[in-house]
């Protein structure tokens, strides 16, 4: 495995992401992908295109769900990286909500500094911003520059301890440091916990959101796996972590977001843990979340939805159907590429208007991205849901917009939604 400059690991791993064991098993390979975001321009189409082992992983030893290939972040987190927050309704009402929340629990005020770590355009820290709180964002790419026309100060940087300390000298230490949807990115752990102990105030409150290993087990959520993607929590291996790295997880809850997700509050030192955790971490014993005999199943239930999945598609288009996607977010990618769906089962897929991948290609299996107009113009026979875990929501809006067109839902088991 290799470094760069800042200690960054990238490269086949030699070892578990958490206890460095060697003793780990591959639960389903899904071939080599390309970098989830790096859709191609018209021009790029003609050159060639790098894809990367992706294998998921479990650690024999200590549980943790992993990949076992980690790429330059560089490269995922490049700085025309398409993705904003602000896109999607889903994440824009739970960072709300999660703002709100903490606000109200740590009795915060105008004195107290937030920082949201993988702070994207700017969004969750809107929510603290609203109640006149201090507010600082740290975001690698150029989604940074958003963030600040939208008023969130922020830092354009990949988080380290190195940044900790330079940010810790001229904005002072955090009550809140939030680390939603990047906290299973982070490839080097080390570093990156180290600086969130540097910036934390004693009694301050570190709060992470991953996709949670329970929802993606039993939803066979399989598109989660990608190569930002490097880690798949549960509780268990979240308080493992944590407990190396000198914090104790005090609380935590299951959440909806992205699909299921778990929201976990922790803090330096050793601390009283709510009941809570012992009952989630009860309940994954129970569903056989540290069972090698559950993830042998979720490899086989998703072989087979693979199979039905491209005969209906084949099925339909045989009989001269036009199928257009719907929604282009880094986890259709996984599901174009492991399905492999292209233009030849897929007309286009749409993105609704502001998205940064219209006029781009899905990469991998080069789908054109179209703006969501065009589904109402065409009115295709098929439209697949993409973002198929927020199926009830996109199918109202786009009744209510216009289409008359049948839906195709594809986990946990495909389906068609008159």
């Amino acid at each position: 495995m290799k470094s760069d400059s800042d200690g960054k690991m990238f490269g086949p791993l030699k070892g578990c992401q958490i206890c460095s064991s060697k003793n780990l098993e591959t639960i389903i390979s899904l071939g080599h992908q390309p970098v989830v975001q790096q859709h191609l321009t018209p021009e790029k189409l003609r050159e060639p295109e790098t894809a990367f082992p992706l294998n998921w992983c479990r650690c024999n030893a200590c549980g943790l769900v992993q990949i076992d290939y980690i790429i330059d972040p560089k490269l995922v987190f490049h700085p025309e990286y398409p993705y904003q927050t602000g896109m999607t309704k889903m994440l824009v009402d739970n960072f709300r909500e999660l703002a709100s929340l903490v606000i109200g629990k740590y009795n915060l005020s105008n004195k107290d500094l937030v920082i949201d770590i993988g702070s994207n355009d700017g969004t969750l820290l809107q929510g603290f911003k609203a109640h006149n709180i201090r507010v600082l964002g740290v975001e690698p790419t150029k989604v940074a520059h958003i963030a600040r026309k939208n008023g969130i100060p922020t830092v354009n940087d990949f988080f380290s301890e190195k940044t900790a300390k330079e940010i810790l000298e001229k904005y002072g230490q955090a009550k809140i440091i939030t680390a939603t949807n990047m906290f299973a990115h982070v490839n080097n752990l080390q570093s990156f916990l180290h600086g969130v102990s540097t910036l934390l105030s004693d009694g301050g409150v570190f709060i992470t959101e991953s996709q949670y290993l329970m929802d993606i087990v039993e939803k066979l959520e399989f598109d989660t796996i990608y190569h930002e993607h490097l880690r798949f929590y549960s509780v268990k291996s979240l308080v493992d972590l944590h407990r190396r790295f000198g914090f104790t997880v005090v609380d935590a809850e299951r959440i909806s977001s992205s699909g299921g997700s778990i929201r976990v509050f922790a803090m330096k030192g050793k601390k009283e843990s709510s009941p809570v955790i012992q009952s989630l971490i009860e309940a994954e014993e129970k569903a056989g979340l540290h069972d090698r005999k559950t993830f042998e199943e979720f490899r086989k239930r998703l072989i087979s939805v693979k199979h039905k999945i491209l005969q209906l598609l084949v099925d339909l288009k045989n009989k001269g159907n036009r199928i257009v996607g719907i929604g282009a977010p880094a986890r259709a990618s996984t599901i174009l590429g492991f399905f492999n769906l292209d233009s030849n089962l897929l007309d286009y897929i749409c993105e609704r208007k502001g998205s940064l991948k219209i006029g781009l290609y899905t990469p991998g299996t080069h789908v054109p991205i179209v703006d969501e107009e065009k589904l109402f113009q065409d009115q295709p026979e098929y439209a697949m849901l993409l973002s198929w875990h927020i199926a009830d929501g996109l199918i109202k809006k786009l009744k209510e917009n216009g289409f008359r067109g049948k839906f195709i839902v594809p986990l946990p088991e495909p389906k068609i939604v008159g």
